[in-house]
């Protein structure tokens, strides 16, 4: 499904030259689960930043269902992530100024979804996130767990074909964050490719397969166990 061949992505500024992604090769199959690990600074983020089509590479192919997308302009990228691609944040990225169902019903919005299909959408989301209660409620009426339920529900609502998740857990307790990590399983299991970038151990272990990156560099690759501790 996805294919990153010699990626490298270099930041450059007058006086400095950082590179963030190091000749980067990976793999990922379509309902695949992957964990993507390593110390602050290491290019995890400009990892999935690249995955999810929001930061082109300095060099290098991005193969997505087959297509090389690495040269795409910004509109193009944008056209492909709208049909293909939803976003978690470890910060919500909820807008404070719209209710849960008005923040769900974004994404589609984009898509020129008609508003009986809409809130159609909205209303089976919220039930799969158990939020329909909080439909009219504002961002910060909610507490952390529901917030990100909320942040869940609008990116699955457009039926994404891949879910990056950038720290999804960062700023939940373990409660809620393991509440988190059920429902991104359960994703998975009904057939969603989840990309997560996390430092925790015990959560990356959710994933089929982990991933590993120290300076820009893909360093190692794991499978994991199939009785992991969400089983």
């Amino acid at each position: 499904m996805i294919r990153l061949e010699n990626i490298n992505k270099i930041y450059r500024t007058a006086d400095v030259e950082t590179t963030a992604l190091n000749n980067i090769n990976l793999h990922i199959k379509q309902g695949e689960f992957l964990s993507i690990m390593g110390p602050s600074g290491c290019g995890k983020s400009t990892l999935l930043n690249t995955l999810g089509m929001l930061d082109s590479p300095s060099s290098g192919a991005y193969l997505f269902n087959g297509e090389d997308i690495s040269k795409y302009s910004e509109r193009r990228l944008a056209q492909k992530r709208k049909g293909h691609i939803g976003f978690i944040f470890q910060s919500f990225n909820l807008i404070d100024e719209l209710s849960v169902a008005e923040n769900i019903e974004l994404p589609l919005l984009y898509q020129g979804m008609s508003s009986s299909k809409r809130k159609a959408r909205v209303d089976e989301v919220m039930a799969q996130m158990n939020i329909a209660h909080r439909a009219s409620h504002m961002p910060q009426q909610l507490s952390g767990g529901q917030q990100q339920r909320v942040a869940v529900a609008r990116a699955i609502s457009s039926r994404p074909d891949v879910i990056l998740a950038d720290e999804p857990t960062g700023n939940l307790d373990s409660k809620h964050g393991d509440e988190v990590m059920d429902i991104l399983k359960q994703l998975n299991e009904g057939g969603t490719t989840i990309l997560m970038v996390t430092h925790s151990q015990y959560h990356a272990e959710y994933a089929n397969r982990m991933i590993h990156l120290f300076d820009g560099q893909l360093v190692s690759e794991n499978q994991v166990k199939a009785a992991a501790n969400y089983a």
